[in-house]
């Protein structure tokens, strides 16, 4: 059997060469604050992987995907064993634009640090009073750039982003801004809505296009903020099913060398698979 090597790491993503084709590993690497921690979370790169192709395939009528298959049988015999059974995804070459599509539904995180500074997000003015928490009015959109593994990602007008896609695509940025911006919204919508009747708010999460078409990930524990709708409170942060818990310890307790605890990771996972079945009524 021939060893493959990673063509590119990301800080939780490997992708493969096969050809015509790609093939992404969610591994069982953590990230917080854009640092991969020092732990692995068994069976996170599983979640990862099977809620994306969850929802790639229910937002297959919006936009189309860089999807082909999770199944180890269709790729290369070096991906049918168990480290890679689950975890692996078959997709379409694409070139990537080089955006973040960042929406929000709520106002929590940075968001909420900026709406209480000055009244914006992203250079959005938002209505007085809101609460930590609040839903919005209506959806935002606030783009970011996409970052090299161990940088930061910077937030950026959808003004601004008329102008980064343009100096890449000459004649294609206006075109693309407004592709992206009008796909996000549309896909949180039609997702978000469905989260709710499964008992779980999306207060926000980030896409990803290549070509006008969906790839990357799509609305995991990594990339977005689920709410439990049952203990939806306004006024302070939220519990959740993502790795917000981890973000949560990484903060309380300074000194902690980018390693969590076993109770902790323990606790991170559980979340993540009790999201999982509660968003797909399936059980990994």
């Amino acid at each position: 059997m021939q060893e493959l090597k990673p063509i590119k790491e990301g800080k939780v993503r490997e992708i493969y060469d096969n050809g015509d084709s790609l093939i992404m590993v969610a591994t069982d690497r953590i990230s917080c604050f854009d640092v991969i921690l020092n732990n692995k979370v068994t069976d996170k790169g599983k979640v990862l992987t099977q809620m994306s192709r969850f929802w790639f395939d229910y937002t297959k009528d919006i936009i189309p995907n860089h999807m082909i298959s999770t199944d180890v049988a269709d790729m290369p015999e070096f991906f049918r064993t168990p480290e890679y059974d689950g975890k692996s995804m078959l997709c379409r070459k694409l070139r990537m634009l080089p955006v973040e599509c960042i929406v929000r539904g709520y106002i929590t995180g940075s968001g909420w640090a900026s709406y209480v500074k000055d009244g914006t997000v992203c250079g959005i003015r938002l209505p007085e009073g809101l609460k930590e928490s609040d839903k919005l009015p209506e959806p935002i959109y606030t783009p970011s750039t996409k970052a090299e593994i161990g940088d930061h990602d910077e937030n950026i007008s959808y003004e601004q982003s008329i102008e980064y896609l343009e100096k890449r695509f000459p004649g294609k940025g206006e075109e693309y801004a407004s592709k992206l911006r009008d796909y996000t919204i549309a896909l949180y919508r039609k997702c978000a809505d469905y989260a709710l009747t499964r008992g779980i708010i999306i207060a926000d999460t980030k896409f990803e296009f290549g070509n006008i078409v969906l790839g990357d990930e799509m609305l995991t524990p990594d990339s977005s903020r689920f709410w439990p709708a049952d203990r939806y409170e306004p006024g302070h942060g939220q519990p959740s099913f993502d790795k917000q818990f981890a973000r949560d310890w990484l903060k309380a307790n300074e000194g902690h060398d980018w390693t969590l605890p076993a109770d902790v990771v323990d606790k991170t996972i559980a979340i993540y698979k009790e999201g999982y079945t509660l968003l797909t009524g399936k059980t990994l």
